[in-house]
């Protein structure tokens, strides 16, 4: 067999597991663009449907899932990517995403998408924005005008939420925040700093 069924949306679902232990650590959704990157190299890639772009797993974190086999379920519908981990595979720091036991049934279901991984996929747009700097991308041009422009306009995102905030603009507050955020994160990707190290300092400061 030597197909892989999409859905409606164009993605598949994958399963990672851990090849030492045998631990199912995350599910992600993978295209034809990332299964392509994940095949061809050496770390796993997913598509971010909040962002609706690739997704280098453990871009910001820097806990990388390095792939070691990869195989499709009988009905090629699905992927299980067989990986040597570098580290917790949750955003959480715990080891595997499935880490809540359920005993009964939920009292409650949500539909949502995004959450704290949305920085991890949108640093790994911004890194992929670097690499290949596409033309009519924003981010691509404010990368070439140099680290002193991302850095004014971190600053004028800063003044603009703390604006809002001072002045009961709570409604704008989201936005301006969102934007001070992805500034921030192109700014460490304009030096070279990876978002692990800011990590790293804030769980130091944690006590």
């Amino acid at each position: 067999m030597s197909e892989v069924k999409l859905d409606d949306k164009g993605l598949v679902p994958a399963i990672a597991q851990d090849i030492n232990t045998g631990q199912v650590l995350m599910l992600g959704y993978m295209n034809p663009g990332s299964l392509k990157r994940t095949v061809e190299g050496t770390q796993v890639w997913f598509y971010s449907r909040s962002q609706e772009d690739l997704w280098h797993k453990g871009e910001v974190s820097g806990n990388y899932l390095n792939l070691r086999e990869w195989y499709v379920d009988c009905d090629a519908d699905t992927i299980l990517l067989k990986v040597d981990p570098d580290g917790p595979a949750c955003h959480t720091g715990e080891v595997s995403c499935f880490y809540t036991r359920m005993d009964d049934l939920p009292d409650e279901y949500t539909n949502t998408e995004g959450g704290p991984r949305v920085l991890d996929e949108l640093f790994a747009v911004i890194k992929d924005r670097q690499r290949e700097m596409p033309e009519g991308s924003y981010t691509a041009k404010l990368l070439s005008e140099g680290p002193s422009r991302v850095g004014q306009k971190v600053i004028e995102e800063a003044g603009e939420a703390a604006l809002a905030a001072a002045t009961g603009e709570t409604d704008n507050l989201p936005a301006e925040i969102a934007d001070l955020l992805y500034h921030t994160l192109t700014l460490m990707a304009s030096v070279g700093v990876s978002p692990n190290a800011v990590w790293e300092e804030l769980r130091a400061r944690r006590g």
